[in-house]
């Protein structure tokens, strides 16, 4: 096996805990210091942890041992059309869990979930900024689309059919 390839058990957890606080707070902290000045400041906001509690949502945390290393939630939006709209959210991956398939095992575990609590279309924003995201959504089979929120943080949107 790989090293750089460590398998991470990821799981659905309260997105009220402290593992999850401390990791959105690295994520947001880290949006903050990187986002890209010619765009204006970056807006912190951070989803209510009740949005995230089934059926509305979901959390997940990926640990290696017992250290997590990589988190994501996943809320009911309003449908569009015929479509039951899931929405990804706040997909972050430690600085110690990069490059070793963390935020692969988190989208696996908010699709499964999505299809689970009723999804036809997952749907995501994210900026153009973050190219490695960008590339591992459309590898995943996301098309970009037009904008369905007013996100002032980005400048990509994504759908994906479940």
């Amino acid at each position: 096996m790989s090293l750089d390839r460590i398998p991470v058990t990821v799981r659905t957890v309260p997105a009220d805990l402290p593992e999850v606080d401390a990791l959105l707070d690295a994520y947001l902290d880290e949006r903050e210091a990187t986002f890209p000045s010619a765009q204006g400041a970056y807006s912190r906001k951070r989803t209510p942890a009740e949005e995230f509690t089934p059926p509305r949502g979901v959390f997940v945390v990926a640990y290696d041992g017992d250290a997590p290393v990589g988190c994501g939630g996943l809320r009911r939006i309003a449908d569009d059309g015929a479509d039951v709209r899931f929405e990804v959210k706040h997909v972050f991956v430690t600085p110690a869990g990069r490059g070793r398939g963390v935020a692969t095992a988190v989208m696996d575990a908010l699709e499964r979930a999505g299809a689970e609590l009723g999804a036809s279309a997952i749907v995501l924003d994210t900026n153009d900024s973050l190219v490695a995201a960008g590339a591992m959504y459309r590898s995943r089979g996301y098309d970009r689309v037009a904008p369905f929120n007013d996100n002032p943080n980005a400048t990509a949107w994504y759908r994906r059919g479940v």
